[in-house]
């Protein structure tokens, strides 16, 4: 469910209506992340590590007012729930588009994506929903990353965060992966991306 959000008074007013103008309005980093207690955890529980990782980070997404924000028909809203839109592999070396729903537990996460990846595996189209409560999630496990950008159709006036994830790499029984998020600027400040990035670090630490 979406509410209106009123602007009137809010301190990021006039971030909004200046950001929200550009061409290309979108803003990222790409970072480093520690990722060891996370695959050791997927290992141990026979579970998906993407799942895993892409899971952990629905979590941070929904603690974070920022991240629930979208622009629809120039105006800001505000979603109970943010879901998942990925890239997700077929076995034909192409891939395809599913939606993830964000569960309150991993197991039932795991559960339900398990279901669509199955099924996105089996056909051959590239339709992908419309939803606008949703974070875009891509990995490219092949590489190991230092930046990354992202075909961008501008006619299309998205608000969505993009996040990508990279190779694992081994250094001493530390693993790390390249994460790479874009964000829109009428809606997410750095300091907002410090506080997602210091979150989601917490959270596959655990």
């Amino acid at each position: 469910m979406k509410h209106k959000v009123d602007i009137s008074n809010w301190k990021r007013r006039e971030h909004f209506h200046f950001f929200k103008q550009f061409e290309e309005p979108y803003h990222g980093v790409t970072v480093t992340i520690d990722c060891t207690r996370a695959y050791q955890y997927s290992k141990a529980n026979g579970t998906s590590f993407f799942l895993y990782y892409l899971y952990q980070c629905l979590v941070a997404s929904n603690q974070l007012e920022a991240f629930k924000l979208r622009i629809l028909d120039d105006e800001l809203y505000r979603f109970d729930r943010i879901d998942a839109g990925s890239a997700l592999a077929r076995d034909n070396g192409t891939f395809g588009f599913g939606d993830f729903i964000y569960y309150p537990t991993f197991e039932e996460f795991n559960t339900e994506a398990g279901k669509v990846m199955k099924r996105v595996a089996t056909e051959t189209d590239l339709q992908r929903s419309s939803a606008e409560n949703v974070i875009r999630f891509s990995a490219l496990p092949w590489i190991d990353f230092t930046a990354l950008s992202h075909a961008r159709l501008f006619a299309f006036k998205d608000s969505c965060p993009k996040i990508s994830f990279g190779k694992v790499a081994d250094t001493n029984g530390k693993k790390t992966m390249p994460l790479s998020i874009h964000v829109h600027h009428a809606l997410i400040d750095g300091r907002d991306l410090g506080e997602f990035l210091a979150l989601y670090q917490d959270l596959v630490n655990r």
